[in-house]
């Protein structure tokens, strides 16, 4: 333990050293960036206060699924919790199952009070697995439980963000399976059928890259219905840099142009090996246009 002690704080200095600069380059940016614990590696030498420290300096907003208990130490380094879960409601489960659809509302009903009292603005989660049900059935479904919501998201000033995923990968660090929201056009018909701007879309480029592709396309054009956005590299979910196939600087212009003005969220796994805070560095200064 003291020996990783010793190695955090090495690398804490090295960064305090560089990062001013680079701090001021990411909060002019035209996207604002957040983290992940994830990008700190599966075993992190920083703790979670550590992890804060490193990010603020770096220039980033916040972090995504931080639970309660921690929103206190983002808070003393200047950043905020930037998405949330949705509280007791089933990630598997989701929008789509109507026999669920009280505990649904109930449960994102509670997250909504908790977000509304600490100013906690998004709430994340997917529409669910599908377990045999035809798509058509399932936008319908998903669509009467966030009219339902919406007044309830309206009032405390949250909005819902509904998550895209994909099926195609066996691994479940790259994938869920049988997710009904895999293919884009499914959510934004949902989103554009509620019709409430507390109801969005979480747009997840590395998921979006493998169902339909076309990423540019699809954001110039949907920017509106998008509430949170996610990166990370394609087709290992590593790192955003050359080693993998998508441009991200492209896409960072591209949202930029956009008009965008939500959070553009760091969701990457370090490759191993790697020195977690060089890639969230060199990760963030792609995105910073």
């Amino acid at each position: 333990m003291q020996r990783r002690a010793f190695f955090a704080a090495a690398a804490a200095t090295a960064l305090a050293a560089s990062a001013p600069a680079f701090a001021q380059a990411t909060k002019t940016s035209r996207i604002k960036q957040g983290l992940w614990k994830i990008n700190f590696g599966p075993k992190p030498a920083l703790d979670f206060d550590q992890m804060c420290a490193a990010a603020a300096r770096l220039g980033a907003r916040g972090f995504d699924v931080i639970p309660p208990d921690d929103w206190p130490t983002l808070r003393k380094h200047g950043l905020d919790p930037l998405m949330v879960g949705p509280g007791k409601t089933d990630y598997l489960t989701g929008l789509i199952h109507p026999e669920a659809h009280d505990q649904v509302y109930a449960g994102i009903s509670d997250q909504v009070d908790l977000c509304s009292r600490n100013n906690v603005r998004r709430i994340g989660l997917t529409a669910g697995q599908r377990r045999g049900m035809a798509y058509s059935t399932a936008a319908d479904n998903a669509v009467a439980i966030c009219k339902r919501l919406a007044p309830r998201l309206e009032a405390g000033g949250v909005t819902l963000v509904i998550e895209n995923v994909n099926d195609r990968r066996a691994d479940p660090d790259l994938s869920r399976q049988d997710m009904v929201f895999g293919h884009w056009d499914w959510g934004l018909e949902v989103v554009q059928r509620v019709g409430s701007p507390n109801v969005k879309l979480l747009c997840d480029i590395y998921h979006l890259q493998i169902m339909d592709g076309d990423v540019t396309t699809r954001i110039r054009r949907d920017i509106g219905q998008i509430g949170h956005i996610h990166v990370a590299g394609v087709p290992a979910r590593k790192e955003i840099d050359g080693r993998q196939e998508l441009n991200y600087r492209m896409i960072a212009q591209t949202i930029a142009d956009s008009g965008y003005d939500g959070y553009v969220c760091h969701e990457w796994r370090t490759t191993p090996g790697s020195d977690p805070l060089k890639d969230i560095a060199e990760a963030m200064a792609i995105l910073n246009v």
